[in-house]
């Protein structure tokens, strides 16, 4: 396809257009905030608009360039910052909710079923109360455990759950080891040291004890 002005898809209108978009864009350029503030770019190609480009204006994405890491991200190389940082505790509440959700549902299903079988509403009232309490009792009985067959069941969603599993899975592995509760990360290794320094300590002192008759015999 040939422009008018000049032979073939580049003429020398087109040309001149691209030079002096180009050459504006690179007299703009700041050195120091590495920018080019006066100029809006169009599709970030370094041209103000594509008109006269001899193109459509449409650029494609680069699909082999890396994005830099993010070497400025907020780890802390405290210590005793990440000491400080314990499980994630499950809200009481929302398990307290899903507990007596995952009861009403229960007897919600037997009351549709005994109304499609007809029976009389007294007698559908009394036996989903009946139900209603069992499963309430079964419930407080068995506390905040959950059986593995749930525990596997779980998705991905369900974080407070997740986390309520993940305590008792931790709080059954330290009593297999035998850990006791207020167990701190290191504390073995710093009550060696501890006694370390209490032994250097006292042969310093018993040093000082006997080199301190002979000081005074010498006197």
């Amino acid at each position: 396809m040939t422009r008018a002005g000049g032979r073939g898809p580049w003429s020398w209108n087109s040309r001149h257009h691209l030079l002096r978009n180009t050459t504006i864009y690179a007299l703009s350029y700041d050195p120091d905030t590495r920018e080019h503030p006066d100029l809006t770019m169009s599709s970030n190609v370094g041209l103000t608009t594509p008109r006269g480009s001899g193109t459509s204006g449409y650029v494609q994405r680069n699909l082999s360039q890396l994005k830099p890491r993010d070497n400025a991200a907020p780890y802390t190389k405290d210590y005793d910052q990440i000491k400080q940082l314990r499980q994630r505790q499950p809200d009481q509440g929302i398990l307290e909710h899903d507990r007596k959700r995952e009861i009403e549902v229960k007897v919600f299903e037997l009351r549709d079923r005994l109304e499609d079988e007809g029976v009389d509403e007294d007698e559908i009232d009394d036996q989903c109360d009946a139900l209603r309490k069992k499963l309430q009792k079964e419930a407080e009985s068995s506390g905040e455990r959950l059986d593995k067959a749930k525990a596997r069941n779980l998705k991905q969603h369900q974080v407070h759950e997740l986390a309520a599993a993940k305590i008792e899975e931790s709080e059954k592995l330290r009593k297999a080891l035998g850990i006791s509760k207020d167990y701190e990360e290191g504390s073995h290794w710093r009550r060696q040291e501890e006694r370390l320094r209490e032994n250097m300590k006292k042969e310093a002192d018993d040093d000082e004890d006997r080199r301190r008759p002979k000081d005074e015999d010498s006197e």
